[in-house]
């Protein structure tokens, strides 16, 4: 950030009074701009036995595979922009069950929220961010050409709890390491 969205003066990077953290401020009008993790919103849809995967038109991860999510729109619900997310890669409409699973990935200042739900129909095709749409078993799954570890963690996680029908709230967090590989660390599960 060079200027500030309110008046237009340079800004510079300090600590505010009363805060803890590097933030930008405007010396001109004293605006303190804070930055935010972006929420991502996401659906696991399911039908029978299969779940609906979104082969990615766009980038980043062009031409791998994902579950239909995005960003939250400003004065959206989480539950809204997952139904909406769905709707725009995949067409498809689905019935929310229950929020499955909580990522945080503060290397790129996301959280994923990702939503247990239930095909509606099968009437589905690719929307504007997809190349194709599909429905997936367990074993067809291209575990190799997922887009992101929040997606397979998510895909992962599903499949086990399925097992016993028992799907629990699963949070945790995505780190970036040395070698840039990304990873899950302090899974925690509730029931």
């Amino acid at each position: 950030m060079n200027y500030c969205n309110l008046c237009g003066a340079q800004v510079v990077q300090r600590i505010p009074p009363d805060d803890d953290r590097l933030r930008y401020v405007c010396d001109s009008c004293d605006e303190i701009h804070y930055q935010n993790p972006k929420i991502v919103a996401g659906c696991i849809p399911v039908w029978e036995d299969k779940v609906l995967l979104c082969k990615r038109a766009i980038e980043p991860r062009y031409g791998y595979w994902t579950l239909p999510a995005g960003f939250m729109e400003l004065g959206e619900t989480s539950h809204a922009a997952a139904l909406r997310e769905t709707m725009e890669e995949a067409n498809a409409r689905v019935e929310i069950i229950n929020l499955f699973a909580v990522f945080n990935l503060p290397h790129v200042n996301q959280v994923y929220l990702m939503f247990n739900s239930n095909l509606m129909d099968l009437d589905f095709s690719p929307g504007a961010e997809s190349q194709e749409v599909a429905l997936f078993t367990q074993d067809e799954i291209p575990w190799e050409q997922l887009s992101f570890p929040t997606i397979r963690y998510s895909l992962e996680f599903f499949f086990e709890d399925r097992k016993d029908s028992h799907y629990r709230l699963h949070t945790g967090d995505i780190m970036r390491g040395n070698s840039g590989r990304e990873f899950l660390t302090g899974p925690k599960t509730r029931y």
